[in-house]
């Protein structure tokens, strides 16, 4: 007689949702928290920094339970070519970026990374085109453009690099999303992880000495330094692992429209902790956000299992 098995749910920190959630709450911190170290050192210097930080953070925690080398070879040059486009030319462009743009700037040309996520994923395969997602898409960055109001924006020659960067950055990390899950799924997030910022830190690391070599530190007090830890290990290492971790679960357009959920974070802390008042162009901006979520997601969990 052959027993019924049972299925369980998981539990809900072990949810996909949960993870991506508090990827954007971390994510989201990052323009804030980066503006006022960007204010004292240089954006390669930072972005130095953060990379070397999280580098050497992902390979303690892997050195310790013994997880470091890849079962497959060839995964290390995908680690390394991902690496150059989920850490090297997207921090560096979006920090640059974000010091030669406005923040409005750089919040509504963020609602371009799903697009670029969902155009690169189906070009390549892994994440082809959905009805339900384009429609999601579409939703989510209705609302975020209504959040945001694209007036605020200020798109004049003054910050014309910056934009562009942030424009690049955004299609930098669209195709990282997009070409990811296999390798990641391989050999899970924290290993995966791990590699791409060692390879992302070969670059990163060195540039950022150099511009480091350039400022006087005598003046620059501990509150910055602290910052640089919270941005490495809080606003980097914790949400591109987190980041990996849903990758594994969920499809590339499901991970990239959760983007949209930042801006609305950013307001609900404001809000919190800065007094200001929600009115109802917010409330339709929300709806329209989370119901783009809603039928992105509805239908594009997976079941698969991974090692990490």
């Amino acid at each position: 007689m052959k027993l019924a098995t049972t299925k369980t749910e998981p539990a809900f920190y072990e949810h996909p949702v949960v993870a991506l959630l508090l990827v954007q709450a971390f994510f989201g911190s990052l323009p804030v928290i980066a503006k006022v170290v960007l204010a004292v050192l240089p954006a390669i210097a930072l972005v130095g920094i953060r990379v070397g930080i999280t580098a050497l953070v992902l390979f303690l925690i892997q050195f310790y339970r013994r997880r470091l080398w890849l079962q497959e070879k060839s995964d290390y040059l995908r680690l390394a070519v991902l690496s150059v486009f989920g850490v090297v030319f997207n921090q560096l462009l979006f920090v640059g970026g974000l010091s030669l743009t406005k923040a409005a700037n750089t919040s509504l040309l963020a609602v371009t990374i799903p697009i670029f996520a969902m155009v690169v994923g189906a070009i390549v395969g892994t994440d082809p085109l959905r009805r339900a997602t384009i429609v999601g898409i579409i939703l989510a960055a209705a609302g975020v453009i209504m959040l945001i109001d694209p007036r605020a924006a200020s798109f004049s020659s003054q910050t014309t690099v910056g934009d562009v960067m942030i424009v690049a950055n955004s299609l930098s990390y669209g195709i990282y999303v997009a070409i990811s899950k296999n390798v990641i799924t391989r050999n899970g997030a924290f290993r995966s992880m791990m590699w791409v910022f060692i390879f992302a830190s070969v670059v990163c690391v060195p540039l950022g000495a150099v511009s480091l070599s350039t400022v006087d530190l005598s003046h620059t007090g501990p509150e910055i330094w602290l910052l640089c830890i919270y941005i490495a290990v809080f606003a980097t290492a914790a949400p591109y692992f987190l980041n990996a971790w849903a990758l594994a679960r969920v499809s590339p357009s499901t991970v990239a429209v959760f983007i949209y959920l930042q801006p609305l974070i950013g307001f609900a802390l404001a809000v919190i902790f800065l007094g200001e008042t929600i009115d109802f162009r917010f409330i339709i901006a929300a709806l329209l956000v989370f119901a783009g979520v809603f039928v992105t997601t509805r239908k594009s969990r997976t079941d698969i299992q991974v090692t990490s």
